[in-house]
């Protein structure tokens, strides 16, 4: 199977009929695209359209002018010959030749003169002939999904799917030019989560002067692009849905500004996170407010709320209102109207809180709904300061002759070797990654996949960016823990657990 990352933030000018049946315009045509694409650096392609025209239209309307599309078709047509021709000129650019195949020996020509990507249109991807001859290929296919409900795309995702061809999907309207309201870019999103496993892409037929369109499909989500672009001259007219030179420049100058501005800057153990600059943060401190004696504070003296006031500057390093609690111990003494500089110690409680936080956190954005029957355990088997390294949130669900549970790793956080001698375990990943080590084995799990733990097998699991993954097992019996570990194996188990009603 080919690598899926062949779509991402891909690309592509269309071609189609633009070359008005002339090679040499063809050819002008994808120079011009070349010069953007290199001006860019972006990963391009040229897209042609491939019929078979002897048979693709019936004998009886050949020559016909009264049938839309047939006058156009024919006026273009080229030999396999000529578009070996440009298919040569698109790889002389430094970019992806790839084609629309309308027939099934249209697709033997994509094959005979080995384009890089085949290309449904809307108007094909439920010509189901068509497409398992496509699939066939194993080329990577991108489906356009145009004038097709949700149930047609499911449909294509699971024919494409069942056949394990790599895949991605465009959100189109095929209204030819597209008017802007009924453009529904909202949708892309609900692809995204239908399909999370394919990449989803923006095919645009607005007017090409509208590059917002364009901006908010990436804004959307879109990792892939695709407009019709063509050459005017003196003789030939662009129609309305498709992009001069210069617009096509704006497009794919105004998608690339939208990426920037809605990427995430950081990158830490979560995967990409939100940059806080020094300027954002010296920004807000200079309107927070700090802490301040009411009264002479002395050394060791417990800090009571009566005891300080909060009011703005706050100097660097001072004690924020928000930092503050009362109870804190001075560690110096202060006179009235003084500035605190006192740090917060971290707590059971507070690292409790903290945590628990993080896991609801990961449950929203994994849209994991609990429900109002369960309990929280927090495992910390070397005690709460070290729970972020070592440790696991155990969420029970049911526990009768069988058992669930959602077990939440943090990123980074390991739950130490041990086993069952009661319970046998089904481990099945709902989120996120998790690593998991049986009698030595090791496997990396994703979304769907499935372990077993046997009874008696020593086991561990841990995560790089976070986990959560569900636990059904026969009936979960206390004290049917045993820990590699000695120090973890001589603790009582409340001693390496927390338990937890409310959330």
């Amino acid at each position: 199977m080919a690598n899926k990352d062949i779509f991402n933030n891909l690309f592509i000018f269309e071609m189609a009929n633009s070359h008005q049946g002339s090679v040499e315009h063809g050819i002008d045509i994808i120079r011009a695209m070349g010069r953007i694409a290199r001006k860019y650096n972006i990963r391009a392609a040229v897209k042609l359209q491939y019929r078979e025209l002897d048979s693709f239209i019936h004998p009886d309307y050949k020559g016909r002018t009264d049938v839309k599309h047939i006058p156009r078709f024919e006026s273009t047509r080229l030999t396999k010959e000529q578009f070996g021709q440009l298919v040569d000129a698109i790889r002389e650019e430094g970019m992806m030749p790839m084609s629309t195949p309308f027939d099934e020996v249209s697709v033997d020509l994509c094959m005979d003169q080995g384009l890089d990507i085949i290309k449904i249109a809307s108007c094909s991807s439920h010509d189901w002939p068509l497409m398992a001859k496509a699939a066939a290929t194993h080329k990577p296919l991108i489906v356009s999904t145009g004038g097709k409900s949700l149930s047609d795309i499911d449909k294509i995702y699971n024919f494409l799917t069942h056949r394990g061809v790599t895949f991605a999907m465009l959100h189109c309207i095929a209204e030819y030019p597209a008017p802007k309201e009924r453009l529904q870019l909202d949708f892309i999103e609900k692809m995204q989560k239908r399909y999370p496993d394919i990449p989803i892409g923006y095919s645009g037929h607005e007017d090409p002067d509208n590059n917002i369109i364009a901006m908010l499909a990436a804004a959307k989500g879109a990792v892939l692009f695709e407009r019709h672009v063509g050459l005017p001259t003196e003789t030939v007219k662009l129609n309305a849905y498709s992009m001069n030179p210069d617009q096509a420049d704006a497009w794919v100058a105004a998608v690339l500004e939208a990426r920037d501005m809605c990427a995430c800057k950081k990158t830490s153990i979560h995967g990409k996170t939100k940059y806080i600059s020094q300027e954002e943060v010296d920004s807000l401190r200079s309107l927070m407010r700090g802490v301040f004696a009411k009264k002479d504070i002395a050394e060791g003296e417990p800090i009571a709320a009566e005891d300080v006031f909060f009011a703005m500057p706050c100097a660097d390093r001072q004690l924020t209102s928000g930092e503050f609690e009362p109870g804190m111990t001075a560690s110096r003494a202060y006179r009235i109207n003084e500035a605190l500089y006192e740090k917060r110690k971290p707590t059971d409680i507070n690292i409790m809180r903290s945590v628990v936080h993080d896991a609801k956190g990961m449950l929203f954005e994994a849209g994991i709904a609990l429900g109002n029957e369960f309990d929280v355990e927090l495992s910390h088997h070397y005690g709460m300061q070290h729970f972020r390294q070592f440790g696991a949130i155990i969420i029970s669900i049911v526990n009768r002759e069988y058992c669930k549970k959602l077990i939440i790793v943090l990123p980074g956080q390991t739950n130490p070797a041990h086993m069952h001698k009661v319970k046998e375990e089904t481990f099945q990943v709902l989120y996120g990654d998790l690593s998991v080590d049986i009698e030595g084995t090791k496997t990396t799990m994703y979304p769907g996949d499935i372990k077993t733990v046997l009874r008696g097998q020593m086991h561990a699991f841990t995560s790089e960016t976070g986990a959560i993954f569900e636990e059904i097992s026969t009936t979960h019996v206390r004290n049917d823990s045993y820990y590699e570990d000695p120090k973890i194996a001589a603790l009582d188990p409340l001693e390496r657990k927390s338990i937890l009603r409310d959330w």
